[in-house]
């Protein structure tokens, strides 16, 4: 299965996406690591290091269904275009795709998470909150069935309901 998270930057997507990957054994993928690697290889930021990254991502996914394991990716998927890219993969090897997006109902939360997160993702800089309201302002319509979560609902409900939902699927 091929499970593709989608969401704004610091909506949470990260955290259900590695508490999904534990309760799945399922292989994470995540971009903002990839075109952090990108980056510190010496590739400017005047580059698109960003489709890259989700090129890169799609590359490793691939590999990983090849093999028969599940995999989760872990990007923003604002736009139509990185979606049917999943879709691509997701018909390329025949497995079933799911598309989990993850909101944070609440600005206030959404802007704090953003400004005290610290992943330590070497050479990858979090966005900032004009940032993450550009990302917002070119945020496409979905076409896709996908399960919704609000991260202000807490880690374990937002697992136990992304759960339910690729168990419905499978």
């Amino acid at each position: 299965m091929l499970i593709a998270m989608a969401g704004l930057p610091a909506s949470g997507k990260s955290s259900i996406a590695a508490g999904l990957g534990g309760s799945l054994s399922a292989a994470l993928v995540s971009v903002d690591p990839i075109e952090a690697a990108l980056r510190r290889s010496g590739i400017g930021r005047d580059q698109p290091t960003g489709l890259a990254a989700y090129l890169v991502a799609e590359a490793v996914a691939d590999g990983i269904l090849a093999v028969g394991q599940s995999v989760i990716v872990d990007a923003v998927n604002a736009v139509e275009p990185a979606r049917r890219q999943w879709r691509a993969l997701a018909a390329r090897r025949r497995v079933r795709l799911a598309f989990i997006e993850v909101v944070c109902s609440s600005p206030q939360l959404h802007r704090r998470r953003l400004e005290e997160r610290d992943r330590g993702i070497e050479g990858f800089e979090d966005p900032t909150w004009d940032d993450v309201e550009r990302v917002r302002a070119g945020y496409e319509p979905w076409t896709d069935r996908r399960l919704v979560l609000d991260s202000v609902a807490g880690l374990p409900e937002n697992i136990k309901h992304a759960l339910e939902f690729i168990a419905g699927l499978r």
